[in-house]
């Protein structure tokens, strides 16, 4: 989407609630990221808080649940219709419907998978193996496989997956605490130690939890990366 040149007065829909604490970090990081002397400055996000979106772990993973598309679908139109001039959606596993989502709208969705690839792939990268710290649904999607092939970079996933689905479950229920933080390190220490170049964070949970991270840990944040998008596809051309 680099050709694209929102208006005058660019609206950013996200599509949210998945889960809502995501979305509310989602938020403030792009209002820390904008630079503002006063509240005329900031960005105009309209946010869909929605917490009934059905589950992707169960429609995805277990097969137990209904898609959540329908829904995705509603909520992105309903952004359009409320005025939103480009979408974003706060969760990394819900792309695995993407593609559905564009194409029931005529506004552009920014796409965070592509965008951290790519983001990914501006770096110096001397083994091209990136470890990823995300759900297993984006893993059973190949969400990101498909995104770095573009790019000739490989994909490390933890050996203990089942612990970074057990995190972020726990980061639902209990939110960002203490203990989760220190667990979350663990699991990153050891993927970081399998010879790969750096981390991509890609579960917006797992970025709940980032600051629990040892400093000495590179990474990217891919909800990092869509934040810079949205600044970058609105500053130039707010008044």
């Amino acid at each position: 989407m680099s050709s694209y040149y929102p208006p005058a007065h660019p609206v950013v829909g996200v599509l949210g609630g998945m889960g809502p604490a995501a979305t509310i970090e989602l938020m403030r990081r792009v209002m820390e990221a904008t630079p503002a002397a006063d509240d005329a400055d900031h960005i105009h996000l309209l946010v869909d808080q929605n917490p009934k979106v059905p589950s992707r772990i169960d429609a995805l993973i277990n097969g137990t649940g209904p898609s959540p598309l329908d829904e995705l679908v509603r909520m992105a139109k309903g952004l359009e219709g409320a005025g939103a001039t480009m979408l974003a959606i706060a969760c990394n596993t819900a792309h695995g419907y993407a593609a559905d989502i564009a194409s029931a709208v005529r506004i552009p969705l920014l796409d965070m998978v592509t965008l951290t690839a790519g983001a990914v792939a501006r770096r110096p990268l001397s083994r091209r193996r990136i470890g990823m710290l995300a759900s297993t649904a984006v893993l059973q999607l190949g969400l990101y496989e498909r995104a770095f092939e573009a790019f000739g970079i490989e994909t490390r996933y933890p050996d203990d997956q089942a612990e970074i689905m057990a995190i972020i479950k726990a980061v639902k229920k209990e939110g960002a605490t203490a203990g989760l933080r220190s667990r979350f390190n663990v699991v990153a220490r050891r993927l970081i130690a399998g010879d790969v170049d750096f981390l991509v964070i890609a579960c917006t949970e797992l970025s709940l939890l980032v600051d629990g991270l040892d400093a000495d840990l590179a990474k990217i944040d891919a909800l990092d990366v869509l934040v810079a998008t949205i600044v970058e596809r609105t500053l130039p051309h707010r008044r």
